[in-house]
């Protein structure tokens, strides 16, 4: 490949949400809550969560068939497809099954996971693939159904979380259009949001006993996680501005993972950023995790608001602890 085309672009976006609504009302015939206590604490309003035939792989399938209708591309033209999700429909993996369903029948697939830092992690390691030469069009995807591993008699954590699916579609460039980026992980701090793996013993012979079992849960401690995210997040966008060359005053938008609107306001407050310039859904969807940062993306550019060439600051942040920035123009 011409070196000249080792960068690359977001030339295509699309998302995906469940028919299903749960609203704040709906969630104080479940907990001990109310839509005000909800709304002024988090943001949120109402939530998408998966039912019926609905799954994940249906949601990342409308998604990236939008992204590449967008990037006018074709499914059999990828090269590479990357799911990042924590919520897969098979433990072995969901990427492959997508695969299938595209038509992609030339991609590598596969599953990545790193929570709701999972989007940024997938652009950072799509990028490698891309400017070694090795593969030229990928499709990006975070999807995520936490609906089914949260427990809805937990007010602390039920009230946060919704389902949904976005995609990008990137492909080379003359011009790299990824500025600069940032990743960071924090294995001590891992306990304080978790979905874990729960077991019972059963013994097969008087000297072997294997542990079988599921996943609990999901656990956060919401006041370690808030003080890690307004903390870690602005150092992580200032060092990925730093590698891309600019300063906050060049960012057009600001597009943080969707958790908690008091965290995008201080992440925002901390770097100096407009609040005008915060690109925020999560009103009407929750936290979707690794689906978060595309699909408020894909709303913000369908929108008119997000304009070619504009430059994007983005951070995810999560499990794990993980973290991560990567600053891009669109289009």
């Amino acid at each position: 490949m011409n070196q000249a085309w080792l960068g690359l672009a977001i030339t295509g976006c699309g998302s995906a949400t469940p028919a299903g609504v749960v609203t704040n009302d709906h969630l104080t015939t479940l907990v001990d809550t109310s839509d005000e206590w909800i709304r002024t604490r988090t943001g949120i309003r109402s939530r998408h969560v998966v039912s019926g035939t609905e799954s994940l792989n249906s949601m990342a399938y409308q998604a990236a068939i939008a992204a590449l209708d967008m990037a006018n591309l074709a499914a059999s033209d990828l090269d590479l497809i990357i799911l990042t999700t924590s919520t897969p429909e098979d433990l072995f993996g969901s990427a492959n099954q997508i695969q299938s369903q595209l038509g992609a029948n030339r991609a590598v697939a596969f599953d990545l996971t790193a929570a709701c830092s999972g989007f940024i992690f997938g652009l950072v390691t799509a990028a490698q693939f891309m400017r070694t030469g090795t593969y030229r069009n990928v499709l990006l995807i975070g999807a995520d159904v936490l609906s089914r591993w949260v427990d809805w008699s937990d007010r602390g954590t039920c009230i946060l979380f919704g389902d949904g699916a976005g995609a990008v579609v990137l492909q080379p460039r003359e011009q790299d259009q990824l500025l600069g980026f940032e990743l960071r992980s924090d294995g001590t701090q891992g306990q304080e949001l978790t979905l874990g793996y729960q077991s019972q013993p059963q013994q097969l012979s008087p000297e072997i006993t294997v542990h079988q079992g599921g996943y609990q849960k999901v656990y956060m401690n919401g006041k370690e996680v808030y003080k890690f995210a307004i903390q870690r997040v602005p150092e992580i966008i200032e060092k990925a501005l730093f590698c891309a060359n600019l300063t906050v005053d060049q960012v057009d938008w600001l597009l943080l993972h969707q958790a908690n609107q008091r965290i995008l306001d201080a992440v925002s407050d901390r770097l100096n950023i407009p609040r005008s310039k915060i690109i925020s859904n999560l009103a009407n969807y929750g936290n979707t995790s690794a689906a978060s940062i595309p699909l408020a993306l894909d709303e913000a550019v369908r929108s008119g608001k997000v304009k070619p060439g504009d430059v994007i600051a983005a951070a995810g942040f999560g499990a794990g602890l993980t973290w991560g920035s990567a600053i891009f123009k669109w289009g």
